[in-house]
């Protein structure tokens, strides 16, 4: 009945000769290049899931760069999320992966700032389905927010050269070509939906983050957003080059075949490939994800930017207090070996640690691998003249436990509740909330994070200075962490 209802109110927009991203009843209406989609209306907000942004890589199109759509007249309801793509972890998946969500103030007018959201999950796993990347509440705030999914694993980067295209295909970053295609599909599109695609910035966490760094460092995506967040990234993180990333495909595919040289991996089905990606990965936890490649990634994220060859655009940048859900922790005698000092001498530097072990271990794995390299990436950013905030986000909300300390800050900026990942806020962790959500949204509108109400963000272009984020208090100035940053970067090749 919805379905019908829809079409009818779709059918008097067009007999009406309505403009595209315009409102019919309940239903709210766009027309982009691949048709005309109907969305669904909650509360204050329109949606629009679903939406394919370039053709499925199902059979001759698996590992290969993504493909457009044929233009079309044909009208489309865009009620349901699409299929996260395969991953080993989910049951229900698709090839047929390639789309996105968009969220709009429903009733508001144009042009409005674009956000696009992409996710984390190292590289392996996530999805634009996640009811922890409801847009909505940041579409109130007056913006346009998307939710693409990409390509993951053996799917998403996967650089074999028996498999290879053209020489754009060779590194087989297929996962980071994805996102550049669902950046031209927005370029073109968003305007359908009341957005700007002059004004759009990325956000993203972790293994999301540092694919918006590469997109920064790409000539290929560079004229396609305008700003950057990167949430949480591991910014001194090495990335397999060519060489490494054919041996995993080539083990990878002696794990699948074993079958006479007329086999096709294009043809396999996907289980077996699932099957064959999750052995890997038991093996090792870094077995897939972006590769140097030469063409689209010609270097490792912290080199590229202390080179300054990065976008010169605005960006904010930072980390949590504590990172340490993400995979497993390193054991104390692990982070004591690349420390390079005893328990004694690291804990004058972490007085506030405590005398567990395994909370230093914790604290020095979260600096190592997060806290420092942000540091590094937002001094190198600083340096180009952009416009650099960094924070440091330490609160945990009050009514949970907070051992899932990575990605903590998610349904804080995206305000959701009661959703798998996202317990109950309290009173006073919506507030912060909330300000952290306006943070992110006036710096997607005007590329600054301050505005009224707010405590004062400075900027960190000749200063150790952040925004420190916590249940008591947000406040900006000097990092009380620097001494301890500092040794971690002594020691780093790339300090």
């Amino acid at each position: 009945m919805r379905y019908l209802m829809a079409l009818v109110a779709a059918s008097v927009t067009l007999a009406q000769g309505g403009p595209a991203g315009a409102r019919v009843g309940q239903y709210p209406f766009a027309v982009t290049h691949e048709g005309q989609m109907l969305g669904a209306v909650q509360g204050d907000v329109a949606s629009y899931k679903g939406l394919a942004y370039a053709a499925a890589p199902l059979g001759r199109l698996r590992w290969r760069a993504p493909q457009p759509l044929p233009e079309s007249s044909e009208m489309r309801t865009a009620y349901d999320d699409g299929a996260a793509c395969p991953q080993p972890a989910v049951r229900e998946t698709s090839e047929n992966c390639l789309t996105l969500n968009v969220f709009r103030p429903f009733g508001v007018d144009g042009p409005l700032p674009v956000m696009v959201f992409v996710h984390g999950g190292s590289f392996v796993a996530g999805a634009a389905s996640d009811p922890l990347f409801d847009g909505s509440k940041l579409a109130q705030a007056g913006l346009i927010v998307v939710v693409p999914n990409y390509r993951l694993g053996a799917f998403g980067f996967f650089a074999h050269p028996a498999l290879t295209g053209d020489a754009s295909e060779r590194g087989g970053n297929f996962g980071l070509m994805d996102l550049i295609a669902a950046l031209r599909w927005i370029h073109d599109n968003v305007a359908a939906f009341g957005g700007d695609a002059g004004n759009v910035t990325l956000f993203g966490e972790g293994s999301g983050a540092t694919m918006i760094a590469l997109l920064m460092l790409a000539e290929q995506s560079r004229a396609l957003f305008h700003k950057a967040i990167l949430q949480s990234i591991p910014g001194r993180e090495r990335l397999p080059s060519t060489a490494a990333a054919d041996a995993t495909a080539r083990e990878f595919l002696e794990i699948v075949g074993r079958v006479g040289k007329g086999f096709d991996p294009r043809a396999a089905d996907a289980r077996l490939l699932l099957a064959a990606e999750e052995l890997l990965l038991m093996r090792s936890s870094r077995r897939f994800g972006p590769m140097v490649d030469g063409a689209l990634v010609t270097e490792d994220v912290a080199d590229g930017f202390a080179a300054g060859r990065e976008s010169r655009i605005p960006l904010i940048i930072g980390s949590n207090d504590d990172e340490t859900s993400l995979g497993r922790a390193s054991d104390l005698k692990t982070e004591l070996d690349l420390a390079g000092a005893s328990a004694e001498e690291l804990r004058k530097l972490y007085p506030d640690v405590g005398a567990a072990p395994v909370n230093l271990a914790a604290q020095l794995y979260t600096d190592r691998v997060f806290t420092e390299p942000v540091r590094l990436l937002a001094r190198s950013h600083a340096a180009t003249g952009a416009s650099t905030f960094r924070y440091r986000f330490a609160c945990s909300p009050e009514a949970q436990n907070a051992d899932d300390s990575h990605g903590r800050e998610l349904q804080f900026v995206f305000g959701v509740e009661g959703v798998p990942g996202a317990g109950v806020l309290s009173r006073g962790d919506r507030e912060v909330a909330s300000a952290l959500r306006s943070y992110w949204t006036n710096f997607a509108k005007t590329g600054d994070p301050n505005g009224q109400g707010l405590p004062r963000w400075d900027a960190s272009a000749d200063r150790e200075r952040l925004l420190l984020i916590s249940n008591e208090r947000i406040t900006s100035g000097a990092d009380p962490w620097s001494a301890r940053l500092d040794r971690l970067a002594r020691r780093s090749p790339k300090g």
